[in-house]
């Protein structure tokens, strides 16, 4: 215990020191001398390829260049470098793509159970390391991370986007604001659709040992959310979970979508052959480490929650009710934030809310797309004052990559490092290493019935106000 108290008061001043600089903390500072930003990245998948592949190629290859591609399936290896329009060298041994290609910058977007691996490798090889959420999927992993980002002396970033989009940007404005006083509650539910929420059961992410639950590789994007619109640290966990309507509780299964002989009757099945992209990354590439993209999401081996709620209790007293649905009829989310002087009100995608009907599967195509559409839409907010009417505030909303916060993340990380920053969306270490905190408190509070305290599981202390 002395020890770690030791370690915690050293820690404390680091981030007094921090604080007190002329940048934060979290963003990167490359000293190039008018070169191009070197960047590898380790992981070719859907994300890695698209979001951080071919959309840094296509918008900002005047002031950064590919050096590096990793992975284990070369396969996949080979189609990324078409698909990316990039000619770099590839290799399936990441430790020779360190000594090689010597980036600047390390992207890593590989399953997520290895973040670790290639983040510690990364920053102790003297990259800067940029990561998909979520961070990591237990705690030991997490305080590797920690420790290894303060010996090296490098930075590290997770590409929370939601945070950028202009939606939750007004949220983050009306509680920095004080526009209703104290938050003492709040109120968050999530939905993800028959179409979104069944493909994670196809995928790797339905194995705890891969992807740490949905509590960790979804609902981290959420509680990063919370985290930063409370601008508090979580304290205290408490959550139920079970499986119950996907894994074992099919009633048949399959090998996969496109060999099963109940295709006719499952109302799940998924023609992976009408998507050509996902054909060519996955599908072709199926030889080389059997991983099946299109996977029967009632198999057995499934093991993650498809049901899931939590009770969190923040530093600053705040309480949050969270809830994750993986098979809703529609996708989208609402909030609730209670104050001592009112209550916000924001949701996105409730059908009869919005009174919209959207196809579901095509809904999550143009979210997770990069192109906007209906730039010049507006969504709703409610903000009631007590003892005064409820004023609706229309807010801009974009129809693209997470709410349009893809772009503007890539857009500060890359050709604005210096612009101001007032809202503090730039997220670094301690903002991932606090969002999947709370996914792995959750995670324990299911297995053991108990509520668990966030400072038992790293060297972080929880603060009541965020530096």
């Amino acid at each position: 215990m002395q020890n770690l108290t030791s370690r915690r008061q050293f820690l404390a001043s680091l981030g007094m020191l921090a604080a007190g600089s002329m940048f934060p903390a979290s963003a990167f500072r490359f000293n190039l001398g008018g070169k191009k930003l070197k960047v590898a990245m380790v992981g070719t998948g859907i994300r890695g390829t698209g979001f951080w592949g071919q959309r840094l190629v296509k918008e900002y290859s005047d002031i950064l260049e590919f050096v590096g591609l990793s992975d284990i399936n070369p396969g996949r290896l080979q189609y990324a470098t078409s698909y990316m329009g990039v000619n770099c060298p590839t290799f399936t041994r990441f430790d020779e793509m360190l000594e090689k290609a010597r980036p600047d910058l390390l992207i890593v977007t590989t399953k997520d159970a290895t973040h670790h691996e290639f983040i510690i490798k990364g920053l102790d090889f003297g990259c800067d390391v940029l990561t998909e959420k979520p961070l990591t999927t237990d705690e030991s992993k997490c305080q590797a991370i920690l420790d290894a980002e303060r010996r090296s002396g490098k930075k590290l970033i997770v590409g929370f986007n939601y945070r950028w989009s202009p939606y939750t940007t007004k949220i983050k404005e009306l509680l920095a604001n004080n526009t209703i006083g104290k938050i003492t509650s709040v109120d968050f539910h999530w939905y993800l659709n028959t179409y979104h929420g069944a493909s994670y059961f196809r995928r790797w992410h339905g194995l705890r040992q891969s992807g740490g639950t949905l509590l960790i590789h979804k609902a981290s994007h959420h509680f990063d959310l919370l985290n930063w619109w409370l601008d508090s640290d979580p304290k205290e966990v408490f959550a139920y979970g079970a499986l119950e309507h996907y894994g074992s509780n099919g009633p048949f299964r399959g090998d996969k979508c496109r060999t099963c002989p109940h295709k006719s009757e499952c109302k799940y099945y998924w023609d992976i052959t009408k998507d050509e992209h996902l054909m060519n990354l996955y599908v072709k590439n199926e030889q080389y480490d059997g991983y099946i993209r299109d996977n029967c999401l009632y198999r057995h081996e499934i093991n993650i929650y498809d049901k899931m709620s939590a009770q969190i209790k923040y530093a600053n007293d705040a309480v949050v009710n969270y809830s994750l649905t993986t098979y809703s009829p529609f996708e989208g989310w609402r909030i609730a934030f209670n104050g001592m002087d009112g209550r916000i009100e924001a949701w996105l995608d409730i059908p009869w809310l919005e009174q919209t009907a959207v196809e579901q599967a095509e809904l999550h195509a143009i979210e997770m797309g990069q192109s906007r559409k209906d730039n010049q839409q507006f969504r709703p907010m409610i903000v009631h004052k007590t003892w005064q009417k409820y004023e609706t505030v229309p807010v801009p909303f974009e129809r693209s990559g997470h709410g349009g916060g893809d772009e503007r993340l890539q857009d500060k990380i890359f050709k604005n490092p210096d612009a101001p920053d007032p809202l503090k969306h730039t997220a670094g270490l301690r903002d991932g290493a606090m969002s999947v905190l709370i996914g792995i408190a959750a995670r324990k509070s299911i297995e053991s019935g108990d509520p668990v305290r966030i400072a038992e599981l790293t060297d972080l202390e929880p603060r009541a106000k965020r530096l």
